[in-house]
């Protein structure tokens, strides 16, 4: 199953310097993981310790957040669109 999954512009470097990286996975932890053994360095700017998501990244699948659906656990289809989108702050 092929997914689109959006890398955010600071982290593009650590993706190849890829934006969009087609991936596998039927829900969003299991394309997570596949982004993360395939590009390595990208494990820890988005997981924890405990393998969850880091709190100031955000992860929509087609312009939804997963925190509101199933979160990693949120069923994907072929051609899903999976945004990575790091917090921003300051003031």
């Amino acid at each position: 199953m092929g997914v689109q999954i959006r890398i955010p512009g600071p982290l593009k470097k650590l993706a190849g310097g890829q934006d969009t990286i087609k991936a596998e996975g039927k829900t969003v932890g299991e394309a997570l993981c596949w982004l993360t053994e395939t590009y390595p360095d990208l494990k820890e700017r988005l997981k924890d310790e405990q393998g969850q998501v880091r709190g100031f990244i955000n992860i929509y699948v087609n312009n939804e957040d997963i925190r509101f659906i199933q979160n990693l656990e949120t069923p994907l289809k072929e051609g899903d669109k999976v945004s990575i989108v790091p917090a921003i702050a300051g003031g």
